[in-house]
C-alpha cells in the first residue's frame, strides 16, 4: 500500500476554517435569537428555545473548535512528475490520485479571509472534475502551480 503522502497545508488553515465556520455559525445562532424573541412576544413555549440554544452549542463546539484541527491533521498532498497525491477526509478517508496527463489546467484562488493570512488554494481541473488544495501559503501556492503547470506540459509533449 502506498504511503501517505508527506506535505500538509498552512498551519493558519485552522484559523479560517474557524472564521468561516463562525460565519456559518452566526446564521443558526440569529435564528435562535429570533425564535426567542418570537417565543417571549406570542408567548410560546421556551423549551423549543431552549432545545435549540442546546444544539447550537453543540454544534459550535464541533464546527467551529473541533473539526478544523482534525480537518488540518488529515490533509495532506505530494507532486510527483506522473501524478498529484491527494489525501483527505474525517471519518472517511479519500486518497486520490490524479495523472498529470489529465491535468488540463492549474488555478490558485484567495478569499479575503484566506488573503488575510496570506493564504491561497490551488484548484487543479482535469475533464471530469476539479480538485483542490487549500489553504497553502501564497509563494507555495504559487510554486506548486507552477510546478503542476510544467509537469503536466511536459507529459502534454510526450504524448
Amino acid at each position: 500500500m502506498r504511503q501517505p503522502p508527506i506535505h500538509t497545508i498552512a498551519d493558519d488553515a485552522i484559523k479560517t476554517w474557524k472564521i468561516t465556520a463562525i460565519l456559518y455559525m452566526l446564521i443558526l445562532w440569529l435564528s435562535t435569537a429570533a425564535g426567542l424573541v418570537l417565543s417571549i412576544i406570542f408567548d410560546f413555549p421556551l423549551w423549543y428555545v431552549a432545545i435549540s440554544i442546546l444544539l447550537c452549542g453543540i454544534l459550535h463546539y464541533v464546527f467551529v473548535n473541533l473539526l478544523p484541527k482534525v480537518r488540518w491533521k488529515r490533509w495532506r498532498y505530494e507532486i510527483f512528475e506522473q501524478e498529484i497525491y491527494i489525501q483527505h477526509g474525517i471519518l472517511i478517508i479519500s486518497r486520490t490520485l490524479v495523472p498529470m496527463i489529465r491535468v488540463q489546467h492549474v488555478d490558485t484562488k484567495q478569499g479575503p479571509i484566506l488573503k488575510k493570512y496570506q493564504l491561497a488554494s490551488v484548484t487543479i481541473s482535469t475533464a471530469a472534475t476539479t480538485h483542490e488544495i487549500p489553504a497553502l501559503l501564497e509563494e507555495d501556492a504559487s510554486s506548486l502551480r507552477d510546478r503542476i503547470s510544467a509537469l503536466a506540459r511536459v507529459d502534454e509533449d510526450d504524448v
